[in-house]
């Protein structure tokens, strides 16, 4: 019975913080980020503004909170890769993989909402702030990672760097392409190969890459 309790109050948050969640991003992008106060989030969404600090620690959680944990995503595929595996490999599995699953986080699920989330992020200078320091904290735990493994830090910062990159790149394309009118299974269509032309600079270290005639 105390399971069963333990539960419903589990689903019953989950619950709360999705519908503030929503309720935050609806007004969002109907007005703007700034022009929103947390005031109106909670009382829109029915709750007391304490709760929503409760759920989301600062109004800009309100847009990354669930979204955070993919800037991450490039350190998880290198610490969780497979025996023989080399970084960039697995870094490029799992981009073709989230590629394959239509995920948000790699600019592919055929809703509009990823994208909507991205032009706010876009549009406002304190979530391009936020957005940014969290990309750069991605790529630092990815170069901590690679040099506890080799070593050697300073290789290791360079190849976190040109993964981050390369993973960035064919995320901002996905968006492009999208933005330009190809629908989402359009452009997953050919990922992998943009996958493999992307990291394959990368594992070459550029060698031959841009020589001048």
């Amino acid at each position: 019975m105390a399971d069963q309790a333990m539960g419903l109050r589990e689903r019953k948050k989950l619950q709360t913080a999705r519908r503030i969640w929503e309720t935050a991003v609806e007004l969002f992008l109907e007005r703007g980020f700034d022009a929103v106060s947390v005031q109106e989030i909670a009382e829109a969404a029915e709750v007391s503004k304490m709760t929503v600090f409760n759920y989301f620690g600062s109004k800009e959680d309100l847009v990354f909170l669930p979204m955070e944990e993919h800037f991450g995503d490039a350190a998880r595929a290198v610490r969780e890769r497979r025996t023989g595996e080399s970084a960039v490999a697995a870094v490029r599995r799992q981009f073709v993989e989230m590629t394959e699953a239509r995920d948000p986080a790699v600019g592919l699920h055929p809703e509009p909402l990823s994208r909507q989330l991205r032009q706010l992020v876009l549009d406002t200078p304190a979530l391009m702030e936020r957005a940014i320091l969290s990309a750069q904290k991605g790529t630092r735990d990815l170069a901590a990672l690679l040099a506890e493994e080799t070593g050697d830090a300073m290789l290791a910062t360079v190849a976190a760097a040109m993964l981050s990159a390369a993973r960035n790149a064919l995320i901002e394309e996905h968006h492009a392409r999208i933005a330009a009118g190809e629908s989402a299974d359009q452009v997953a269509a050919d990922a992998a190969e943009r996958a493999r032309q992307a990291f394959g600079l990368v594992e070459k270290g550029l060698s031959g890459y841009a020589v001048k005639a």
